[in-house]
């Protein structure tokens, strides 16, 4: 039986187009086979969870769609771009145009206000200071984070430092949010409460959403698509009905 992604979509749908992707690590004489060939493609506006076990390629998959690292061979094409192609500039810009990343570490400067935290991609992008604080205070309030805006990292607890990766995440309005582990440094109760936000944001703004997990359960619960991944190699492909809509 054909799987989801052997059917053809049109391109304009797709968020996400990647066909025999390799990356290839050299180590001595051994060669790394981290990403070995994976065909894949991602429908806008769709919640995919990317699950294997340690060493399975999928945060390696991850970076290559993030424009972090670049493909030994193949393509991916993201909203029309193929990230082979673009320059490093390029590639910069991608990152702070359509793509929203958030990490298993916050990856918060510890000496910056949670404001300034959220301010930077608009930094970066040259947005006017009075904008860059509209902007980033409502990012800010939408992740329920208002009442720490002037606090620094190390006043929050874990949750609410993840909040403030998602709030710069999403301050430039991505069209694509990539998630590493978002909750792999979290309690179950906190985690839960960053997942009800990237569903959220998935639902109530029809961004698409990649995630990396290695936990079934929470990919069940959240995720409308199940990709497998093993030695570098995409072994399951499988839609998925949220547990979270069963319950509902």
């Amino acid at each position: 039986m054909a799987s989801i992604n052997d059917i053809a979509a049109p391109a304009s749908t797709l968020s996400i187009r990647a066909e025999n992707v390799t990356r290839h690590y050299q180590m001595g004489d051994a060669t790394i086979r981290a990403v070995d060939g994976v065909s894949l493609q991602i429908a806008t506006g769709d919640f995919v969870a990317l699950l294997g076990s340690s060493g399975s390629g999928k945060s390696s998959l991850l970076n290559l769609i993030a424009g972090l690292d670049r493909p030994s061979g193949g393509s991916i094409v993201v909203q029309g771009s193929d990230l082979a192609k673009l320059s490093r500039l390029e590639l910069a810009h991608y990152r702070l145009r359509t793509v929203g990343m958030v990490f298993q570490s916050f990856n918060l400067i510890p000496s910056m206000t949670v404001q300034e935290n959220v301010e930077l991609p608009l930094r970066f992008a040259e947005m006017e200071r009075p904008q860059r604080a509209k902007v980033s205070r409502e990012a800010i309030e939408r992740v329920g984070l208002a009442a720490r805006i002037d606090h620094k990292p190390t006043q929050l607890s874990g949750g609410e430092q993840q909040r403030v990766a998602l709030a710069r995440a999403l301050v430039n309005q991505p069209k694509l949010l990539l998630a590493d582990e978002p909750t792999g440094n979290l309690d179950s109760k906190t985690g839960s409460g960053i997942m009800h936000l990237i569903d959220t944001f998935n639902r109530t703004l029809g961004m698409t959403v990649l995630m990396v997990t290695h936990e079934r359960t929470l990919a069940e619960r959240y995720a409308r698509r199940l990709i497998f991944l093993a030695d570098g190699k995409l072994v399951g492909d499988e839609p998925n009905i949220p547990t979270r809509e069963v319950r509902a």
